[in-house]
């Protein structure tokens, strides 16, 4: 029996290492995305400099580990067999959730996570042991009152970093002005002495009594002296960067880079326990039954785990090499970061989310309110303010998402309330905490601007539900998946360690196809942040022109498709392709606001020149997505019913315009790769041919109706439909190419 708990708590260290790779995907990104955002360096500097904070803070955080030993359950009333159990299912349960997360590029929280895997699998075997007769109830075997802190303290900190970071960046950018670099003269010493006496306060003397090599007297001269120490830093590096800025250092940059050390450091101190500290105190639960338990898993209780956890340090250094080896090549890392980045640029950018109800509502009282304050606010305090807060001034790097300033309010205040919450020993959200503070100071910037708004609050809110969400998926996942192993045992346990695998593997295959799919993305970005507006428009023509392309291959495929399920009466080739144009209209609304913003990027004759006829091309688009929806609905709902199929009469008319209209569509795709604007005109005469063609058809069939046998009534009129749609469809190509002509050609008359 020992051997198989052995090779549990191996398994749990091999899953150890997967959590880190999917973990640090999630969270470890979250202390680089200020420095990424804004540019303040290159992401191989900011890695090394986030490495270094890594180690270090992984050095710190053998005191969080008690979170997960007895934070959430009283040990002593447990047995070996269940501790393991527990831990087996926090595991299982903890990788599954994240990969799926990150796969999505949602970050959720490895806090939010682990509390409540742990919490919801202690629940369940609670219940397991009250309902075999144990005399302890939940307040014997739940540390309540602990859980309930380090869960109020999670929840918190998105009020709290949200209100502090609008707040603090608010007097920053009223103290500093997008125009930042006019007004550095004096003040950069001063903020910069701030943001480094903050740094060493929360991360040295907080995180102190933490060190391995702290000794008593070392500790007890820090708390003694803490107030010299304070005031020493702040005069030691007020003049450090005032000098730094007399040299013509980029003080904000050196406080950037200064402020991901420090999150990298928090992250580590607070977050490592969320990796490791399960099967840490998985082999110290294993230690203390081998030594001691005599062979009685189920009688052995562990209350050993009270004591305080002593985590060799190889243990945590070998965390972080997997965590910034993970960093630097996981690729759903970079796919979280831009959720972050983008919520918070400050230009316009590819708005991930759509529009909520919600959103809409919190918007328009927003506005509501921001007029009142308007109204009753002096005209020269309000064109102060605007002086100060007009982004137009902005000073960004190249490519950069916000400025240097908010960067550094970012990372250097996240930092402090993580370390802060770790001193207090509340495992408070690096996740939670970054990301809302970034959302504060984004807003206190006036980023969310009326033309983005809506869509940034839905995607926050979003976010937030994702947090909520993965609180109770982990609860319950956890609950489900440590009953099927105490009452399933070994083969359960060995069950779903393989299934856990399976899936890992399975998603990574999956994201990484999907990732060699998405190649548009950097010609979007090129775009937007060119700027030589005289030179933008071949890109935007190239942007344009790729999305078009990719749509009517789309629809060509997808017509075929309709047409051949419904001759062959394939219902299931039908719901895949009612599913295939729902996920479409997604992805053409998402094309549109990119394609919008490239117009934008445009010089402002140029861009009403070109907008009526982009917006018709892109009209065109979604009006062909809506025949073909309504073709597919009708023919998957008569199929379904297994009513009669379409007559070999009428097959032959309807493979001729098959036919055609597929060939359509190719001669399209061919005419806008090439560009070839003269052969316009014979693709619209073409379309004329085939509109002709289907209105005989048409006709043929009403006279059908008329006279034909009844039976057949229900197939003609799917078929009627289907004609009409597709005539419609000929239509709308005919329009597009028009289109598609005046956007490349001002000269393109509307000649036939």
């Amino acid at each position: 029996m020992e051997v198989l708990f052995l090779c549990v708590v191996i398994f749990l260290f091999l899953l150890a290492v997967f959590d880190l790779s999917v973990g640090v995907s999630n969270d470890a990104v979250n202390f680089l995305n200020s420095a990424v955002g804004s540019r303040a360096a290159s992401f191989k500097r900011v890695l090394i400099v986030a490495s270094v904070g890594v180690f270090i803070g992984a050095a710190m955080s053998n005191g969080m580990m008690d979170i997960a030993r007895h934070g959430i359950f009283r040990p002593e009333h447990f047995s070996f067999y269940d501790i393991i159990c527990i831990f087996m299912a926090v595991m299982v349960t903890d990788i599954i959730l994240l990969d799926v997360f990150n796969s999505l590029g949602m970050p959720t929280s490895t806090t939010v996570s682990m509390v409540f895997e742990l919490l919801g699998a202690t629940f369940v075997v609670a219940l397991i042991k009250m309902a075999g007769g144990a005399d302890a109830g939940f307040d014997d075997l739940l540390n309540t009152e602990k859980a309930l802190s380090v869960i109020l303290g999670i929840f918190l900190s998105v009020a709290i970093a949200f209100f502090f970071g609008t707040v603090v960046q608010f007097v920053s950018r009223t103290i500093f002005s997008f125009n930042y670099r006019s007004r550095l003269k004096w003040k950069i010493g001063i903020f910069g002495g701030l943001c480094s006496t903050a740094i060493v306060y929360f991360l040295l003397i907080k995180g102190a009594k933490e060190l391995a090599f702290m000794t008593p007297a070392v500790k007890a001269w820090i708390a003694a002296n803490t107030g010299l120490i304070i005031c020493g830093c702040l005069v030691f590096f007020t003049l450090l960067m005032q000098v730094l800025h007399i040299f013509r250092v980029n003080v904000l940059k050196v406080i950037v880079l200064m402020g991901t050390f420090a999150l990298a450091m928090a992250f580590a101190g607070n977050d490592l326990v969320n990796f490791i500290g399960v099967p840490l105190s998985g082999l110290a639960s294993y230690q203390d039954y081998v030594a001691n338990g005599g062979g009685d898993a189920m009688g052995f209780m562990m209350g050993s785990l009270n004591g305080p956890a002593d985590t060799p340090v190889w243990f945590l250094v070998g965390a972080g090499v997997i965590m910034v080896v993970s960093l630097a090549t996981s690729p759903k890392a970079r796919n979280v970061a831009k959720t972050e980045i983008g919520l918070g640029s400050q230009q316009g950018g590819d708005e991930m989310f759509g529009s909520s109800r919600i959103a809409r509502r919190l918007v328009r009282w927003s506005l509501s309110l921001v007029s009142w304050v308007r109204s009753v606010t002096p005209v020269g305090v309000r064109r102060w303010f605007a002086r100060r807060f007009d982004a137009d001034e902005s000073i960004m790097e190249d490519g950069a998402a916000f400025d240097l300033v908010r960067g550094s309010v970012n990372l250097v205040l996240a930092g402090a309330l993580i370390a802060l919450g770790t001193s207090l020993k509340l495992p408070l959200s690096t996740t939670f905490v970054t990301f809302m503070v970034a959302m504060g100071t984004s807003l206190a910037d006036r980023a969310w601007g009326r033309e983005s708004a809506v869509f940034r609050i839905t995607g926050v809110i979003s976010v937030i539900g994702g947090w909520f969400v993965t609180a109770g998926v982990a609860f319950i996942g956890a609950g489900i998946v440590v009953a099927a192993m105490h009452y399933g045992g070994q083969w359960a346990m060995m069950l779903l360690g393989v299934l856990t695998i399976v899936l890992i593997v399975r998603s990574n295959r999956r994201f990484s196809s999907r990732g060699e799919t998405d190649n548009a993305d950097a010609l979007f970005q090129t775009i937007v942040h060119t700027e030589d507006k005289g030179q933008t428009w071949p890109l935007v023509e190239l942007f344009i022109n790729e999305h078009q392309q990719r749509f009517m291959t789309f629809a060509r495929e997808r017509y075929g498709d309709i047409a051949g399920a419904f001759i062959g009466e394939n219902s299931r080739l039908l719901g895949k392709a009612e599913r295939a144009l729902s996920r479409e209209k997604a992805v053409l609304k998402s094309a549109r606001r990119k394609e919008t913003l490239c117009l934008r990027c445009l010089p402002r004759e140029m861009a009403i020149e070109k907008s009526p006829w982009f917006y018709l091309g892109n009209n065109c688009c979604m009006g062909i997505l809506y025949n073909l929806w309504r073709i597919n609905e009708v023919c998957k709902e008569h199929v379904e019913n297994n009513f009669m199929p379409l007559p070999a009469s009428h097959r032959e008319g309807y493979e001729y315009v098959r036919m055609e209209v597929d060939a359509l569509f190719r001669d399209t795709l061919e005419l806008m790769k090439s560009g070839d604007v003269e052969a316009i005109t014979r693709l619209r005469r073409r379309c004329d041919n085939i509109k002709d063609r289907i209105s005989d058809i048409y006709h043929g069939v009403s006279d059908r109706l008329r006279d034909g046998d009844p039976a057949e009534m229900s197939v003609l009129y799917v078929y009627v439909n289907m004609l009409q749609e597709t005539q419609e469809m000929v239509s709308a190509v005919r329009k597009y190419l028009r289109a598609f002509a005046k956007l490349r050609d001002a000269d393109y008359s509307s000649r036939r």
